[in-house]
């Protein structure tokens, strides 16, 4: 079953967008958001939340059960 994530957007008054992904870890913070990212154009820059470096169980497990396979 799919985790729920939120992603909370939020504009100033000079029209920076701040982009922040909730309720998620590791790489799927940066997947989640990827697609949106994409659509909206080059990124003027971007801060990794320490969410980001925890490990994500997820895709650790699958990596875990590629390497197995060889």
């Amino acid at each position: 079953m799919a985790e729920y994530r939120k992603i909370e957007y939020r504009i100033g008054k000079d029209g920076k967008i701040t982009e922040r992904v909730i309720n998620a870890s590791g790489q799927s913070c940066t997947e989640t958001t990827k697609n949106i990212e994409k659509a909206l154009g080059d990124l003027e820059s971007q801060e990794l939340l320490p969410e980001y470096y925890q490990q994500d169980s997820n895709l650790f497990d699958i990596q875990t059960q590629n390497l197995d396979q060889f």
